[in-house]
């Protein structure tokens, strides 16, 4: 269960309270405040808190008094114009806070975003809950062949079986011995700080993860691309949802030119140049490595076949 009783109490009793503001607010930011979106088995990502919406972009780009011009044309085009020529600060203008409740090893990749704020629940001093995470049928794959940190096809029948059955068995056994180690029932028992250690990677853990918006567009650019870990994409995925939400315009302009845009060399455009001019243009003449090639031919090639 993704949430227990007592914070789905907590919760319904934050959603039912409102209070007059003078602060501006993003309509379609408002309807998700602290609502569940449940992620993987027992995860999830709500909105805590946020600053900021499309028009407080604006208003920063331009130092301006108020919510900027009247014509939101205006204020797309101007958003537009920041993303397309990566002028990143008045992005950072806007912020949010989520409550997230991941895996822990999707957590150590998260991580590496640093340009957060982070409080993450403490297991020194309270017991972290039976709860792992054990992947769908779907999403249990082997090894790829050819790429080092990337899956292969997905498993099935006998082998399926026999990783799932070690996944559950591991995890329940460490867990047992976890709560067999606390001193609990007037045994003196290990320290909490210590006896999480043997902890498996798959337990949830849970954090506030505070971010603007510039730095939450270049996590999501990286997570919720096709290539990241299926893990942590989902998370990045189910965020995106929010953001489009509570800065339509920003997202939007995020993804016309971060998602769906890329970055070329200067031998990459050297060689667009030359097939402009109807020239044949080889690996072997474009002074690009063959690594370089493959993802220059990607590039090139229809949506479809990417």
């Amino acid at each position: 269960m993704p949430v227990t009783e007592d914070q789905l109490a907590e919760i319904e009793a934050q959603r039912a309270e409102t209070a007059p503001t003078r602060r501006v607010v993003a309509e379609g930011m408002e309807a998700r405040l602290y609502s569940v979106h449940p992620v993987l088995d027992h995860g999830f990502v709500r909105v805590v808190d946020y600053m900021g919406d499309d028009a407080a972009i604006c208003q920063a780009a331009r130092v301006s008094y108020g919510r900027g011009t009247k014509a939101v044309s205006n204020d797309e085009g101007l958003i537009r114009y920041l993303m397309r020529h990566w002028h990143s600060t008045p992005f950072e203008m806007c912020e949010v806070k989520f409550h997230v409740k991941l895996p822990v090893f999707v957590a150590r990749q998260w991580i590496r975003h640093r340009t957060a704020n982070v409080n993450e629940y403490s297991a020194r001093y309270s017991i972290l809950d039976r709860e792992f995470y054990i992947p769908a049928p779907d999403a249990l794959a082997a090894q790829s062949t050819v790429n080092n940190q990337g899956r292969g096809e997905v498993l099935e029948g006998e082998e399926a079986a026999r990783v799932l059955d070690i996944l559950k068995t591991d995890a329940g056994r460490c867990y047992d011995n976890y709560e067999a180690m606390l001193g609990q029932d007037g045994q003196k028992g290990l320290a909490r700080e210590l006896a999480r250690m043997n902890l498996p990677a798959n337990i949830y853990t849970q954090w506030y993860w505070k971010c603007d918006l510039h730095n939450l567009f270049h996590f999501l650019r990286l997570r919720a691309d096709s290539h990241a870990q299926y893990e942590i994409r989902v998370y990045a995925q189910t965020i995106c949802e929010i953001v489009a939400d509570w800065v339509p315009l920003a997202y939007k302009a995020f993804e016309d030119y971060r998602i769906g845009g890329v970055n070329l060399s200067g031998p990459a455009m050297d060689c667009i140049r030359r097939m402009l001019k109807g020239e044949a243009v080889t690996q072997e003449t474009s002074g690009m490595s063959k690594g370089e090639w493959r993802e220059f031919e990607a590039v090139l090639a229809p949506t479809g076949e990417r």
